[in-house]
């Protein structure tokens, strides 16, 4: 048993739990993403609850886009034509990134990334059918306009406070921490009687869910992860979180447009076949887009996947170094 596990069922050794309606993706698209496999009978913990308990990393889908290409159109999958092209640029960008490494000279190296499978779904996001992010509200926008832009985006690097927070290894939020990303994409659920603990091998974050009619913490207590409960409907985990801060993006890695207070984020983890579970999960934040909308796709269970450590913390070179050299621009070009 790893400490993690071990220290995990302590926690769980207690018995609380949700409440709350769950969203539902439009048209059963999420069901189209990873069907149930037929006759499919989904085991049981010896408490009852459906077992989840397993490693099941997002690097299957990791070639995946979270929004869709304008060509596919409302199509959640591309065609056999379509799809033989797109693997070949995939080889090409596998080939190069293997040279150059990801990101260029500064980035990580190549052998680093987690290249999964070529998959026909043609984006993450599955509603609205479009698969595209439904348009900003102004305040959704002025939020945007005024998020850091990090070391990727190009602006004058002043202070940790123009840093991400996934760059500041604090937390990449809890969407952000299960999306499919190029590297350390291990999702570890470990269950016991009445709790869910789900932990993230990048940030090294924890969720521990409670399961049942357990009230959410106080609207004044936001935190990164937010504040989770959970319950199960049938063969599905459905978690409900709220109480979130708005220094988050949603997308990958806790990217772009960050969330309100309001948000509201539903999950739904449905076992549909031995080494597979349907993810499926809901944003409904009317402060920043003027609709909900959905992402769902499977997640594999690799029992041998690694979960290594993620070495990362606030205090850690890559700020000082980032700091540094936007001084050493600013002596350069004051120099001309």
């Amino acid at each position: 048993m790893t400490f993690f596990r071990a220290a995990a069922l302590l926690w769980l050794s207690a018995g609380i739990g949700v409440r709350a309606e769950p969203q539902r993706a439009a048209d059963g698209a999420a069901e189209h993403v990873a069907p149930k496999t037929r006759g499919y009978v989904v085991p049981r913990t010896p408490w009852g609850d459906p077992d989840l308990n397993g490693v099941w990393p997002s690097i299957d889908m990791v070639r995946v886009p979270l929004q869709r290409a304008p060509q596919y159109g409302a199509r959640l999958f591309m065609t056999a034509e379509e799809h033989a092209a797109l693997e070949k640029r995939e080889q090409e960008q596998i080939v190069r990134m293997a040279n150059d490494g990801a990101g260029g000279a500064t980035g990580a190296p190549g052998h680093w990334v987690e290249w999964g499978k070529s998959q026909l779904q043609t984006s993450l996001l599955i509603d609205p059918p479009d698969g595209r992010m439904p348009p900003l509200t102004p305040e959704g926008q002025a939020r945007t306009a005024a998020a850091p832009r990090g070391t990727l985006g190009g602006a004058q690097l002043d202070s940790t406070e123009d840093f991400s927070m996934w760059e500041r290894c604090i937390s990449r939020g809890a969407l952000g921490s299960t999306l499919p990303v190029l590297y350390n994409s291990g999702i570890d659920i470990t269950q016991g009687p009445g709790f869910v603990a789900i932990r993230y091998e990048m940030i090294h974050d924890i969720r521990i869910i409670p399961l049942g009619p357990r009230p959410h913490l106080s609207p004044s207590i936001k935190q990164y992860m937010g504040d989770a409960r959970g319950r199960f409907e049938g063969d599905t985990l459905v978690v409900e979180t709220t109480n979130f801060t708005q220094r988050i993006g949603v997308g990958l890695s806790g990217g772009g447009t960050p969330n309100s207070f309001a948000m509201r984020l539903v999950e739904r983890f449905t076992r549909v076949a031995k080494d597979t579970i349907r993810y499926e999960a809901t944003v409904n934040d009317p402060n920043t887009w003027t609709a909900p909308w959905t992402v769902a796709f499977p997640l594999t269970r690799m029992p041998d996947y690694g979960m290594f450590e993620y070495a990362c913390h606030e205090g850690n070179h890559g700020l000082l170094n980032a700091l540094s050299g936007s001084r050493a621009e600013e002596r350069l070009v004051g120099s001309r």
